[in-house]
């Protein structure tokens, strides 16, 4: 539990308080409480705005329920200061010792400090990348692979159960464009010479399906009409590109646990559909109703879900990692002011020690080292 969780369970457990003792109504709904550093730390450490959101449902003004909140939490050892702010805010200003135990406790756990505890749910989905199989990955591509790695990575440090999905848009027109872009290919490497019409892929990318098709196929499928070459070397194609673009993924580091098809919600009238997590498992369903395909995702989509939690949860519940690791920075960097003294040239070291173990800390998070280029900037190697 971080500093905020904790200071949010102590305000829940002196509302509590004050409702077994009749001074507010029992059953009040805690879920827009919320507890976050204040916006200028001359005005305390922490700052809740518990009064403010739950003074109507009380019966009383926010600035009342403040006073009677803060009588209930001065009780509390560990907070030196409740101060009423504004039209209801409360600041809390914490003794010092709160902060050494947190960085004892970072130093004890090292990186593992700010890593949340299991939380089977919700469960969370996260698609990302998902670039359609007809070529490589472009830039763009790989800027969405590390911003979905990252958050991926993120949630699960936080405790979340993380699933990385791939969804392959391998249905519509686009694929078999490819499809026949890849086919002028396969005749190419039968010995054709051929030429690349406007509208379909020219890409030399399709050159190696070609030539496996040509291996495997040899000049049968010439004989063939489109109508029945056509799938087949479309999936050819799909599963030659998407090879390419998880070599590209592995590259960086980014490995995804689920891969869906597209096409494969519209097998044969839409009533077919296909998982495949781990290369292995399958959900298939032949008709429709209750035991279709897309019946079923959606159980599987709302039992990931779970409660529905609001998205200000998420953003709470990612920023509740981040947050330790600042305050840990910031803490290390002020106890080095505090021992160098008045020794400049001290303080320097000690300033640029911390921000060298900040670029320790986000590796792990990321899950992979930092790109050089960041590491030059940091002045943590040579160009």
């Amino acid at each position: 539990m971080n500093l905020f969780e904790t200071y949010s369970a102590r305000v829940a457990a002196a509302l509590a308080a004050l409702a077994e003792r009749g001074a507010l109504p029992a059953g009040l709904d805690l879920g827009r409480v919320v507890v976050e550093p204040t916006k200028d730390p001359a005005h305390g450490d922490l700052a809740t705005n518990a009064a403010m959101v739950l003074a109507k449902e009380a019966g009383t003004n926010p600035r009342a329920l403040a006073a009677l909140l803060i009588e209930e939490l001065a009780k509390d050892a560990e907070i030196v200061k409740a101060e009423v702010a504004g039209p209801g805010f409360i600041n809390l200003t914490l003794q010092p010792s709160v902060f050494t135990a947190i960085l004892k406790e970072a130093v004890l756990r090292g990186l593992d400090y700010g890593r949340g505890a299991p939380k089977p749910q919700p469960r969370i989905n996260v698609e990302y990348v998902s670039a359609n199989p007809t070529g490589p990955m472009h830039v763009g591509h790989g800027r969405g692979a590390v911003f979905g790695d990252a958050l991926a990575n993120v949630l699960a440090f936080a405790g979340h159960d993380v699933t990385r999905e791939y969804y392959i848009n391998d249905a519509g027109a686009q694929v078999d464009v490819l499809a026949r872009s890849a086919f002028l290919r396969y005749r190419e490497a039968l010995g054709e010479t051929i030429s690349i019409p406007e509208g379909l892929y020219p890409g030399d990318y399709l050159v190696s399906v070609g030539t496996s098709l040509a291996k495997a196929h040899g000049e049968a499928l010439l004989a063939k009409p489109e109508a029945e070459w056509l799938p087949l070397v479309r999936q050819a194609a799909i599963d030659g590109m998407m090879a390419m673009i998880r070599d590209d993924l592995a590259a960086l580091g980014v490995v995804h646990k689920v891969f869906f098809s597209e096409r494969s919600l519209q097998n044969e009238g839409g009533a077919a559909g296909t998982i495949v997590q781990d290369g292995v498992a399958r959900l298939e369903a032949t008709s429709t109703g209750a035991d279709s395909a897309v019946h079923q995702l959606s159980k599987l989509v709302e039992e990931a879900q779970g409660s529905k939690a609001p998205i200000q949860r998420l953003v709470d519940q990612v920023a509740a990692v981040f947050v330790p690791v600042v305050i840990l920075l910031a803490a290390l960097t002020l106890l080095g002011w505090l021992a160098a003294g008045a020794g400049h040239e001290r303080r320097q070291g000690l300033l640029v020690e911390a921000h060298v173990r900040s670029f320790r800390v986000w590796p792990a998070l990321l899950g992979r080292p930092l790109p050089r280029f960041v590491l030059v900037n940091a002045g943590l190697t040579r160009q």
